[in-house]
């Protein structure tokens, strides 16, 4: 397993030594488990008890954690120990690649144009006029269609399917069982019969883009569903048709955004929230879970509608009143006109 003195993880996050430069570690643990051959970190205050008796061999900390801890510890002073714990756990990941070389079993169409030192996994299908950057790597069982275009660095996991058409970025990250490019849910009522519309339009991911495990990605009908840079999807996603999403928003898990739907730069979706389509919700907004969305935003801030949990007894009162607020409303405008 390959070893890291604190002298070279300094230099790669710009912190500060104290204690000894050449003590060596392998791995990140956490602060209350963490071993001599181990770094660690804390990100909240509140753990500060721990660092006293901590065993790693490195602790990452910021100014004001250092005098909570022994004096014979080796710190890595930083101005942010969680920034500083994902720079270094990405120089330390030695987590396999997806796919090594170009497997026996993979089909790859004679038009295809594959960039220098390509991956395709055991399985996998790369269809006619695909074009695939430098170093990108594609899992075992995976689908890339036609004419699809995936820029340099990006590696695709296991069974991820990418249909025709779909344009996307370098340097993006794709778990295994997302969809990207499938139908958008277009369809005309004919008295009753539904009339399926084509979905002509594709998806265009930009740069730096991370899409969880059997998330979804609908192209457009008729023109594109857009994924600008930087933004990150969680698990298990529903992006419908024409949606765009800008640059550095967050979406977490379970996540469904209807479609033409327009959301910001730099928003926070809290997981399991639903987003209604055909609207926009502005820059830096936060929408916490189970938040239901219904109406534009156009003001930055934290908005909020899902209901904490309650015991049963106290959820049925809630319900009543809740069934009752019409009346509610009405005795009290006949109390206000009295009053008035």
């Amino acid at each position: 397993m390959q070893q890291y003195s604190l002298r070279i993880l300094a230099e790669k996050v710009g912190g500060t030594i104290r204690g000894n430069a050449d003590v060596l570690v392998d791995s990140i643990a956490p602060l209350d488990k963490a071993l001599k051959n181990q770094l660690t970190f804390i990100s909240n205050p509140k753990f500060r008890e721990l660092l006293r008796d901590s065993q790693a061999g490195i602790l990452v900390v910021a100014q004001s954690d250092v005098d909570f801890c022994s004096s014979d510890s080796n710190l890595l002073i930083v101005n942010d120990p969680y920034v500083a714990y994902a720079v270094l756990a990405q120089f330390m990941d030695n987590t396999p690649k997806a796919a090594c070389e170009i497997a026996s079993s993979a089909v790859v169409s004679s038009t295809a144009k594959l960039g220098c030192n390509v991956s395709v996994g055991a399985n996998a299908v790369i269809e006619d006029n695909v074009e695939l950057g430098d170093n990108v790597v594609i899992g075992a069982g995976c689908f890339v269609g036609k004419n699809a275009k995936i820029g340099s660095n990006t590696q695709l996991w296991a069974n991820v399917s990418i249909y025709h058409n779909v344009q996307i970025g370098n340097n993006c990250l794709i778990q295994s069982g997302a969809v990207i490019g499938s139908d958008g849910f277009g369809y005309a009522n004919d008295r009753g019969r539904w009339i399926k519309i084509p979905q002509t339009g594709t998806v265009i991911i930009g740069d730096n883009v991370e899409i969880g495990a059997c998330t979804c990605i609908d192209r457009g009908a008729l023109e594109a569903t857009v994924i600008e840079d930087n933004v990150i999807i969680d698990n298990l996603c529903q992006i419908a048709h024409n949606v765009h999403i800008g640059t550095g928003t967050a979406v977490a898990g379970g996540v469904i955004m209807a479609g033409s739907l327009k959301v910001g730069r730099y928003c926070l979706i809290g997981g399991a929230s639903v987003l209604n389509g055909h609207m926009e919700i502005c820059d830096k907004v936060t929408i916490t879970g189970m938040g239901m969305v219904m109406r534009p935003i156009t003001e930055p801030g934290i908005y909020s509608s899902g209901i904490p949990l309650q015991t049963n007894k106290q959820w049925r009162k809630t319900a009543a009143l809740t069934l009752d607020i019409e009346k509610i409303h009405k005795r009290l405008k006949t109390l206000e006109k009295k009053l008035s």
